[in-house]
């Protein structure tokens, strides 16, 4: 895209690869790097300071607008800015659930009340967020869900279980989706009701993953509370609204995300240079194929911008999910395949893991969560293509 850029879009690269040059430095010099994936929980309070420093500076919320905290930055100007972070090596965003989904989600859905009262501390970073939508039995297949939640007075009262929630211990609030309506079942009967996480009737239990860190929790509701007024849009608009966060999940912050993915092929094709792997044909023809999809994914990714900016990315998302999932997943197979016999041991006791061996583990995810490549496929036959849906039977027996 720097090809296409107005004068004020390469000033608007400049002033933010300055920024990031000068400020990750001194204090925040070791911050380069830090977090990631498998490596959620690195230095987590050191990674919450860089991004409160960010905010003091206006560099959080960027593409939101000026009225809410924002920049107003053009949709063109959010690419840049997620290259450039990605690009300066700054570590991984810790209020990002905030500020990508749950933010535009209420700037697109919420009353002024709750724009006055969550969309500040999100800007500030004085309040984190989590995702409250898979359940035991509820994960891809987001329309089971079964967590219940009934008004009592001035309060919703939430009963049930979420899992896969990541960063819930450190979070302040869920966005989750519960069932208000008695006897509904799938799509109907949902809300989107925004829950603290510091109370009794919470339990968070961590879950320790492949790659021995714990980004993602169980979540148990025992008569948690929330305030009425805490419910996004009307009751029974959950499965709306989730849906819209969803797009918005998977809008402009996926351009930083493919440079950081860039920098791990770099890697990976450094890694076959430095073992021999690259004069195997098949491992470089492969490794070709990878840089082919990284170029394929980037161009879709900016086509797919148009939702963005129109507010609320529709359907189409689902392929850039479906795409960049399996090439991850698959990077880092490729990865093993090139690391041999030796990427069967791990560097130290007791569970010491290099990057790539923690690429691997952690890439085996990236089909499933967030919507699995199966539901992501039905939503682009049925939803972009018009393909018929698939059959009620079907359904139920996934479900």
């Amino acid at each position: 895209m720097k090809e296409n850029e107005s004068p004020a879009d390469r000033a608007f690269r400049a002033e933010v690869r300055g920024w990031l040059r000068a400020n990750l430095a001194g204090e925040f010099a070791h911050a380069r790097g830090l977090g990631g994936p498998g490596r959620e929980h690195e230095a987590f309070e050191e990674r919450l300071a860089w991004e409160r420093h960010m905010a003091a500076a206006g560099w959080t919320c960027v593409g939101w607008p000026e009225e809410h905290g924002g920049r107003g930055a053009t949709v063109r100007q959010q690419v840049i800015f997620n290259e450039e972070y990605a690009l300066a090596g700054a570590p991984a965003r810790v209020g990002h659930i905030g500020e990508n989904l749950l933010g535009p989600t209420i700037i697109a859905f919420g009353t002024d009340e709750q724009r006055a009262r969550f969309l500040p501390p999100i800007v500030a970073v004085e309040e984190l967020w989590c995702q409250g939508y898979s359940e035991p039995d509820a994960g891809s297949d987001l329309a089971n869900v079964q967590t219940r939640a009934e008004l009592d007075g001035g309060h919703w009262v939430i009963n049930g279980q979420k899992v896969w929630t990541s960063l819930a211990l450190e979070s302040d609030w869920c966005f989750a989706v519960c069932r208000t309506e008695p006897g509904s079942s799938r799509h109907r009967g949902l809300s989107y009701l925004l829950v603290p996480m510091r109370q009794d009737g919470v339990d968070i239990r961590p879950i320790v993953q492949l790659t021995g860190t714990s980004e993602f929790n169980e979540v148990f509701f025992d008569g948690a509370r929330t305030d009425a007024s805490n419910i996004v849009g009307a009751p029974g608009e959950g499965w709306t609204i989730a849906m819209a966060t969803l797009g918005f999940e998977r809008g402009v912050a996926t351009l930083g995300q493919q440079v950081g993915f860039r920098r791990e092929f770099e890697g990976v094709a450094d890694l076959a240079r430095r073992t021999g792997a690259l004069d195997d044909p098949l491992l470089r023809d492969r490794l070709t194929r990878a840089y082919m999809g990284l170029e394929i994914m980037r161009l879709n990714a900016v086509r797919t911008m148009a939702g963005v900016a129109a507010g609320a990315p529709g359907p189409e998302s689902s392929i850039s999910k479906l795409v960049w999932g399996t090439w991850h997943r698959e990077l880092g197979e490729l990865a093993m395949d090139i690391l041999g016999a030796a990427g069967l041991v791990a560097d130290g006791e007791p569970y010491d893991l290099n990057d790539w061996q923690r690429l691997f583990l952690f890439s085996r995810a990236d089909t499933i969560y967030a919507g699995s490549n199966e539901i992501q496929r039905n939503i682009i036959a049925e939803r972009v293509l018009g393909l018929p849906r698939e059959p009620t039977a079907s359904r139920e027996a996934r479900g």
